[in-house]
């Protein structure tokens, strides 16, 4: 299965708009996008949603979500990724990251992994 993403609302929304305008086929959604979590939706609803939404969830949020995700994991739920942005990434070397990952990976190979990117 192609991996699917979800961004947090912590990236820009040019994120978006930059890895579709490289691959318009990737399916990337964005909190608030329709379909999407709300805005300020709490983390551990974030990381239900991806679970049964089956995204990859990529997010600046290097403070809390290692908590949120070992949280999530330990009540015996899971997740199709969690990749967490490196301080000072562009936006371009993101969206290069997310093709990356969409043309050369199958969503189940990163089920329960948490991952920095770029890598």
């Amino acid at each position: 299965m192609k991996v699917r993403f979800l961004l947090d609302e912590n990236l820009s929304p040019r994120l978006k708009t930059a890895a579709l305008r490289i691959s318009p086929m990737i399916d990337v959604l964005r909190v608030g996008d329709e379909g999407a979590p709300t805005l300020e939706t709490q983390d551990s609803d974030i990381l239900r949603y991806v679970e049964r939404a089956q995204r990859l969830l990529i997010t600046k949020n290097r403070a809390s979500m290692p908590t949120h995700v070992a949280a999530h994991l330990a009540s015996g739920w899971h997740h199709w990724g969690v990749f967490r942005v490196r301080p000072m990434v562009t936006i371009g070397q993101l969206a290069d990251e997310i093709r990356l990952i969409w043309e050369a990976s199958e969503a189940e190979e990163w089920i329960d992994q948490m991952l920095w990117l770029p890598f």
